[in-house]
């Protein structure tokens, strides 16, 4: 079993992984920049180490991170989500050095990074893939004859891209005219790489995930399925599992071919692969996620399974403690993402100081978050601050408990997504699980709401107006 890990991510992903060091009795080591310092993560560490001033180049650094780990006597890296997570040469230094990188394999991470790549070794184990373009495009005469001959609407990719950047839908020749340079410079500055592919638009699909977990001894296993739809501009909002869309059949179909995505390169350790439901009910894998994903802990509630734990187990060469047969789901659970936005005025970062902040509890409800009362949020990373997780044994009860959640959740002094859920979770199409990827731009009326006054907020002010009144 590993006996130290280094951290190498901040906020609420590394406190999930600190709490799972802590009950398998492993010693965890957090990193934090100086605008981190007071951060939860390095409170809650055996040890906690500096990467300087910067607030982004030590967490981006894997020379860094590695020396810091070998320094420290860390026996593995585990590199939560975003970040160095899907980094492939940060995977390879680590294996170079001795360090167990805890993730799959370098040049598994290459392979479906590369999404070109990826979409040929699906093609080649026969799972269905989005009509689209063969390699990467040459240029943009290649692309305006490509979009003719599968139609239009066609999606611009970022063949290196990830978490919703570098896309571009196209609805015609015009559209591809205007937005081919803008998606190829979007991927040179965020990828490092010029590379675009095309795919047919599937307009308004589901978007479903399966997790996936395979260990060094050959057993893959999949955890069930995921419901992503509801997403704005390509970023989850909120996730569910498993499903209330699909049909037993369908389940069965979209799991079984993830495991045999997984098993066709070699997947090791934990994953997630993703696919696009059309209207039609037809089934296409988009992407591999090569890493812990944030919505990991809706399946977890499904399953009872610690999935961070077994990635520590996998990575220190322990075989999977369960088989396919054996794994099995219990209800439905909800995750929402809490970010420091402003829903009314365009999702605009929220960020500042949290002057209250009271999570809510009771049966089937979890909070994974990394803030606390007086915490400075810093506007260097991304807006995530908090996931409420709700369960229960039925749809219809796993949306009641999460309107109440919601409700019994307070953070001050910031501005918050949580209204903007409870107001989505309110309409017809969303209790009766009808919804796609076209959902929230289906319903602008949403984000028109007022917010509710919490009971603190009106005694601070009741208080106020006494003490002004004393004064006169």
């Amino acid at each position: 079993m590993l006996q130290k890990i280094l951290i190498a991510n901040r906020g609420e992903i590394a406190v999930r992984i600190i709490r799972a060091c802590a009950e398998m009795g492993v010693l965890a080591v957090a990193v934090h920049s100086e605008a981190d310092r007071h951060a939860l993560h390095v409170k809650k560490a055996d040890e906690a180490h500096s990467l300087g001033e910067d607030p982004l180049a030590g967490y981006l650094n894997p020379h860094k991170l590695l020396n810091l780990a070998l320094e420290t006597g860390c026996d593995a890296i585990h590199p939560g989500y975003g970040f160095l997570s899907e980094n492939a040469e940060f995977a390879r230094i680590c294996a170079a050095r001795g360090i167990r990188f805890i993730g799959p394999a370098a040049e598994v991470i290459h392979r479906m990074g590369d999404k070109t790549e990826a979409r040929a070794a699906m093609q080649a184990a026969g799972v269905p893939v989005v009509p689209g373009s063969e390699g990467n495009l040459a240029g943009l005469e290649e692309a305006l004859a490509l979009a003719e001959d599968i139609g239009y609407p066609v999606m611009l990719k970022a063949t290196s891209g990830g978490g919703g950047r570098g896309i571009r839908r196209c609805d015609d020749a015009d559209d591809l005219r205007r937005n081919y340079q803008r998606v190829v410079s979007e991927a040179t500055k965020a990828f490092g790489s010029a590379e675009v592919f095309m795919e047919k638009c599937i307009v308004n699909p589901r978007h479903i995930e399966v997790q996936i977990l395979a260990d060094s001894h050959g057993n893959v296993i999949h955890l069930f399925e995921r419901d992503c739809s509801i997403q704005r501009r390509n970023q989850k909002l909120i996730e569910i599992a498993p499903s209330p869309q699909l049909t037993e059949a369908q389940r069965d179909t979209v799991c079984a071919l993830a495991v045999k995505a997984a098993k066709a390169v070699g997947y090791e350790n934990a994953g997630t692969v993703e696919f696009l439901f059309d209207q039609d009910g037809n089934c296409y894998f988009m992407e591999m996620n090569t890493r812990v994903q944030v919505e990991h802990t809706i399946t977890e509630a499904i399953t009872g399974i610690d999935i961070v734990e077994e990635q520590i187990r996998i990575a220190s060469g322990l075989p999977l403690r369960y088989r396919q047969e054996e794994i099995q789901r219990r209800g439905f659970a909800i995750q929402f993402r809490i970010n420091a936005e402003d829903p009314r005025n365009d999702f605009l970062p929220s960020f500042g100081r949290i002057t209250r902040y009271y999570a809510p509890g009771g049966p089937g409800v979890r909070t994974d978050t990394a803030i606390y009362t007086g915490y400075d949020i810093p506007p260097w990373y991304d807006s995530m601050i908090a996931k409420l997780i709700v369960w229960a044994l039925s749809w219809e009860d796993a949306v009641s408990r999460g309107h109440r959640a919601l409700e019994d959740m307070e953070i001050s002094g910031i501005k918050t997504t949580k209204p903007y859920y409870q107001r989505i979770l309110h309409t017809g199409e969303f209790r009766q699980a009808r919804f796609d990827t076209g959902f929230v731009d289906a319903h602008p009326e949403l984000l028109r709401y007022s917010e509710k006054r919490q009971k603190a907020h009106i005694a601070a002010a009741l208080a106020a107006a006494i003490a002004a009144h004393a004064g006169l």
